[in-house]
């Protein structure tokens, strides 16, 4: 009997977990319509047809917890944006998140304002070139390997479905971008569906194929 009954637990305990996983997933059922719409957006497979070039003055325009048909509406651009990766993180989710900031800088610099792009395992895999290391060599972020990088951060150009992250969206004033390491908004590139790196030899982009 007691060994029935700790089995059930040990089975109850399992499936709450589950449950509380995929919620916070966003692939819970029950779960509220912008959460599934969230999750759905994050798990395109398909790049845009067409790109939108943007900077950080476009991503920081976008607006804050606007009406959510806007929101989706926006969320049918593809967008390019170029730059350097600051930092290189493995989500917990399988995403690889990466801080794209506008201006080069040196390891002796302080890290800066960034747009947040994140690579999504559908588009990491199976491909060996866009796993984490292979990546890590691709971007030479200031932080995300085990040592700096002699020649510091690659030139790069990421391009993907423009995205609307709400739970990690907060407005940032003027104080907050010239003294801190802040996420400019919670609009984002997510998934990232291409990558460049710039070729010096060349004087040309160079696409990273997965």
């Amino acid at each position: 009997m007691i060994t029935r009954s700790l089995g059930v637990l040990g089975f109850a305990l399992g499936a709450a977990l589950l449950l509380v996983a995929l919620a916070l997933l966003g692939r819970a059922p029950g779960l509220p319509a912008e959460t599934r719409h969230l999750r759905a957006m994050k798990d395109r497979l398909e790049p845009p047809r067409e790109l939108r070039e943007f900077h950080m003055a476009d991503f920081a325009a976008l607006p804050h917890r606007a009406p959510f048909s806007e929101r989706a509406a926006l969320e049918q651009q593809g967008v390019r944006m170029e730059g350097w990766v600051q930092r290189v993180l493995l989500s917990g989710d399988g995403d690889l998140h990466l801080e794209l900031a506008e201006h080069r800088r040196t390891a002796l610099d302080r890290d800066t304002a960034y747009v947040v792009c994140e690579i999504t395992p559908q588009w990491r895999y199976p491909r060996r070139a866009w796993d984490y290391d292979s990546l890590l060599v691709a971007f030479r972020p200031n932080r995300g390997g085990a040592t700096r990088w002699n020649a510091g951060p690659a030139r790069v150009r990421i391009s993907g479905w423009l995205n609307y992250d709400h739970p990690y969206d907060r407005i940032v004033n003027d104080w907050m971008l010239h003294r801190e390491s802040v996420r400019l908004t919670g609009w984002e590139i997510h998934p990232v569906t291409a990558i460049e790196c710039w070729d010096d030899a060349s004087q040309s982009w160079q696409e990273l194929t997965r």
